[in-house]
């Protein structure tokens, strides 16, 4: 016989608490239940759909005592779309859920507090919390029962293409670009084998990488170069990997695209596949706090660990003596050291080492170093900052894209190296969403 499952039906309760992504949650019967979309001091009615455990979760159906947090979402796809999670909170209070997101794992996980709180790092631009994001990939599916091939992000809830037909976060002129390459594709012969489309927007090109199973055919092709000029961009094609990238126009050159650092006077290439930190002018931002937290002085020596592009590195070297960007992507480096040719630096210089297996043995990690800038990926720096000791620095300023290796990696330093957590703050790199970006301040400790 079939076990009895327990019917679900519609149930009120008020949200006592709020997740890291916007998610409510309500206490019924000593159970946790996770509502999505519902906010602290509101009476919802939900209804559960995952009944697990220790938890549950559930699908918001009605608000029935709405807090003063709640917005309503600008986005059509909003609920449905997995892009953003946070467009029903109002954007200070999303800050303030990403700042105790950030307090939270810095005690729990590193037992550390820091003795400053920076101000949330953000744009200062208009509307900046909209249209700001100039990296992203979106996933292709040809749907014939919908009638359409859908163009965008995954849903919430399922590994899903989102039906939408425009993207209020993606930057211009990607953001109303959704429906058209919609019906651009569904008129490709590989429509069913193009599964996905990586956007790169610089200050003087948009370029689209798509991402192709079998080759375009001739008619294909006619179509996506009418498709770049009708809207200004740049297409390339990738067949496997990164370096099977290609120019829709073989015999053309890649496309050049470069974004400019106002405030430092510089321009910075890059490819379309590089990364680039997604949000330009609070990147800007970003690079001016961690300069001013480093204290760089003239005389000093800078180490800049997972530099990339030379975001951080090429800055730096406006204030510093010298400065040695390390990054474990060859192609990086290499478009580092062009970066810093094109905008006449002189005292920089970089170098590929992976950073997951240093030891200190290395030559260039133990040089002296006056301050350290740290940008890891989301795993962390748990092997350089084991180093720590080694490298030296007076002052190092670690910026994270999560809070829980960041908390790792501040509760070796201050723990267990004797560093003290001077400030910590959230960046606002990308508004709506879950994502904590953040920056801790360390100093020595004087003894």
């Amino acid at each position: 016989m079939a076990k009895n499952k327990k019917r679900r039906e519609p149930e009120i309760a008020a949200i006592v608490s709020v997740t890291h992504d916007g998610r409510g949650i309500a206490d019924v019967e000593g159970k946790k239940v996770f509502v999505a979309g519902a906010l602290q001091g509101e009476q919802v009615r939900f209804l559960r759909r995952k009944r697990r455990r220790n938890y549950d979760e559930a699908e918001l159906l009605e608000v029935l005592m709405a807090s003063d947090s709640r917005v309503e979402a600008r986005c059509a796809a909003y609920g449905v779309c997995g892009g953003c999670s946070m467009q029903h909170i109002s954007v200070d209070d999303q800050r303030s859920i990403k700042q105790q997101t950030l307090m939270d794992n810095l005690q729990r996980i590193g037992q550390v507090e820091a003795d400053t709180w920076l101000a949330p790092l953000v744009s200062d631009a208009g509307d900046s919390a909209w249209h700001y994001r100039r990296r992203a990939r979106l996933a292709v599916k040809d749907v014939p029962a919908k009638g359409r091939v859908l163009v965008g992000f995954r849903e919430r809830h399922a590994p899903y293409v989102a039906n939408m037909l425009r993207c209020e976060v993606l930057a211009q002129p990607v953001d109303s670009m959704i429906e058209p390459l919609s019906g651009l594709i569904g008129g490709l012969s590989i429509r069913a084998r193009l599964p996905q489309i990586e956007v790169a927007i610089a200050d003087n090109a948009t370029a689209l990488i798509f991402r192709v199973l079998d080759p375009p055919s001739e008619a294909d092709r006619k179509l996506l170069c009418k498709f770049a000029r009708d809207f200004g961009v740049e297409i390339l094609l990738q067949f496997a990997g990164p370096d099977s990238i290609q120019p829709l126009n073989v015999d053309g050159p890649m496309p050049a695209l470069h974004y400019r650092l106002q405030d430092f006077d510089l321009e910075i290439d890059f490819d379309a596949s590089d990364f680039v930190q997604v949000n330009a002018r609070v990147n800007e931002l970003m690079i001016r706090q961690a300069l001013d937290q480093l204290q760089v002085e003239p005389g000093h020596r800078v180490l800049d660990l997972y530099c990339g592009i030379g975001n951080f590195t090429l800055p730096i070297a406006g204030r510093a003596a010298q400065v040695l960007g390390v990054e474990g992507a060859e192609r990086q480096v290499q478009r580092a050291t062009t970066n810093a040719h094109k905008n006449n630096i002189a005292n920089c210089e970089f170098r590929v080492a992976d950073l997951s297996g240093v030891d200190g043995t290395e030559s260039w990690l133990a040089a002296d170093w006056d301050r350290l800038l740290l940008d890891p990926a989301r795993s962390g720096a748990a092997e350089v900052v084991e180093q720590a000791l080694r490298i030296g620095a007076a002052r190092i300023v670690y910026v994270s894209c999560h809070p829980g290796t960041l908390a790792r990696d501040a509760g070796v330093l201050v723990n267990q190296h004797g560093y003290r957590l001077e400030a910590a703050g959230i960046i606002d790199m990308f508004p709506h969403t879950s994502h904590v970006e953040s920056m801790a301040v360390f100093s020595k400790r004087v003894n």
